[in-house]
């Protein structure tokens, strides 16, 4: 869901990163829709030069996509189709430029120093093709001689290994097409949906879904390195005579046509699994965290998408296999395997003797210690009782039931649901009963859907504070970060100390508070 405070903060990251023409255009994007270059004149005010410049500064960076429309015009046969080019803004994209820290640590934690410098440059230049990442490493190296460090084929190798790393663990993909097309949903859905099933599916599938299906590369090439040959099978194409049965034809590729950028899908699957493993870990015991981690890296590759909401089936010699793989799963014996995996929400085995854990009761449960957390220290401890009691609740429940199951006082306890409901934490109900006389009574509950949205949008709200805080805070003293360090004495030391507390401060909320998005956003 995009949220007010969301776009907001979206836009403040734009700003920050790009100025101010670049986030007018991004803001029209994401609070419109997608739209036009015309259309973008139009809004913003611009001219044709300011937009077409930022729409391809914010396409560098992998947070617009541009797509074709494709219409049919039924009205006249001769022009068969009509195509429409359109932009469309990536808001999580633009959200991910917050965790970029997260994503070099990541790789620093599974790959070597010289991944990281190459991931490093694809995040700082948003798409880069093999030769600029060779140019790049050239410049870091501080080599004079550039056109000798490009020649260099010991150089290439050491960057085309790099890049290859990245590719095979999936944390760098080809990019999408420069501007794919895509069909209108409406005219989509008619041609290939009966009446059934569109009843079924109540919401539609929107432009941006297909856009977004439409960009991802084929799996066969998305995650591999382009060499500079490409091995077609002849039979793939048309045969010109009988000397080309069954041989191939080779068909050289320009290497500098292809252009690499980071996989913010696996990153964020990697999150999701840290967060994942380390709420079982808190819940459970370290076993049962073990086993849930060797199971999810032995299925990475074969997840379809981010938010699974169940794990995929293995059997429990899979399981088992994996799970002495780690140094802690080396001391475990089948049988503690098979109890931790009751602990995990596997009782008995499915029908096709494997096992599979809900990891959307997981993240469900994180969330609800999340904003229970929230609650405590926002409303106090007899609040916190009362909304964990109706956070598990399955139905409505009567304020004196409330106030009796948690030893909250009756006279308080209306006062403090109240206050709950007020801030959007809690649904309330009146029911009316008619009898000697008329009684009034008020029903609670917790909408976890729409709960969930409102404290995501609180936390949009928070992050765009803290980063706004942390930009005044540099501002304030910008004139001491140019003060050479031998300088730095005295008050101004003692100033350059409380700056450099500041910012650690405020940058540490602002990760721990990006976990929280992450959470109730990305997964």
């Amino acid at each position: 869901m995009v949220t007010q405070y969301g776009i907001k903060f979206a836009v403040h990251l734009i700003t920050n990163h790009f100025g101010n023409l670049v986030a007018k255009v991004c803001e029209d994007l994401l609070r419109r829709g997608p739209l036009t270059l015309d259309q973008l004149i139009g809004f913003t005010e611009l001219t044709k030069e300011q937009v077409k410049n930022s729409l391809l500064v914010l396409v560098q960076h992998n947070c617009v996509q541009a797509f074709i429309l494709e219409k049919e015009d039924v009205g006249d046969d001769r022009e068969g189709s009509k195509v429409n080019t359109q932009y469309l803004a990536l808001l999580d994209n633009i959200l991910h430029r917050l965790r970029f820290p997260k994503f070099l640590e990541i790789v620093s934690q599974d790959l070597d120093e010289e991944c990281v410098e190459l991931l490093e440059g694809l995040l700082r230049y948003g798409r880069l093709t093999l030769k600029q990442m060779v140019d790049r490493a050239s410049q870091r190296k501080g080599n004079t001689s550039m056109m000798h460090e490009l020649q260099n084929p010991v150089a290439i190798d050491v960057v085309r290994e790099s890049l290859h790393k990245l590719l095979m663990v999936r944390y760098v993909e080809r990019c999408p097409a420069p501007s794919p097309v895509v069909s209108s949903p409406v005219e989509k859905d008619t041609k290939k949906r009966g009446a059934k099933s569109k009843v079924a599916n109540q919401v539609p599938e929107t432009i941006e879904q297909h856009v977004l299906e439409a960009i991802v590369p084929v799996e066969g090439i998305r995650f591999s390195l382009m060499s500079n040959t490409e091995v077609i099978k002849s039979d793939d194409s048309p045969m010109t005579s009988e000397e080309n049965f069954g041989k191939t034809t080779v068909i050289p590729i320009q290497e500098d046509s292809t252009l690499f950028h980071a996989n913010f899908e696996e990153f964020i699957r990697r999150c999701r699994h840290k967060v994942l493993i380390e709420n079982v870990r808190t819940r459970l015991d370290d076993e049962a965290a073990t086993i849930l981690g060797a199971i999810l890296e032995a299925t990475r590759t074969a997840e379809k998408k981010v938010k699974m909401e169940n794990s995929v089936p293995l059997t429990l010699d899979t399981i088992f296999t994996e799970v002495v793989k780690t140094e802690t799963g080396r001391t475990m014996t089948i049988d503690r395997v098979r109890s931790s995996l009751v602990q995990l929400g596997c009782p008995q085995r499915m029908l096709d003797d494997s096992y599979s854990i809900d990891l959307k009761k997981i993240i469900e449960l994180a969330r609800n210690e999340e904003v229970e957390s929230i609650v405590l220290k926002r409303y106090g401890r007899d609040a916190y009782r009362m909304f964990r009691l109706l956070s598990k609740a399955d139905r409505l429940l009567e304020t004196d039931k409330i106030a009796e199951s948690t030893f909250v006082e009756k006279r308080d306890a209306p006062k403090t649901l109240y206050k709950l409901w007020k801030d959007e934490y809690l649904h309330m109900e009146k029911l009316v009963v008619t009898a000697a006389r008329q009684s009034k009574f008020l029903l609670w509950k917790v909408n976890k859907p729409i709960l969930w949205d409102h404290v995501l949008d609180e936390m949009y709200h928070a992050a765009l504070n803290l980063s706004l805080r942390l930009a005044y805070e540099q501002e304030k003293d910008a004139e001491l970060l140019n003060v050479p360090k031998d300088k730095i004495v005295g008050q101004l030391q003692k100033r350059y100390k409380r700056l450099r507390n500041v910012w650690l401060l405020l940058e540490s909320s602002l990760m721990k508070l990006d976990d929280a998005l992450m959470l109730f956003h990305d997964f």
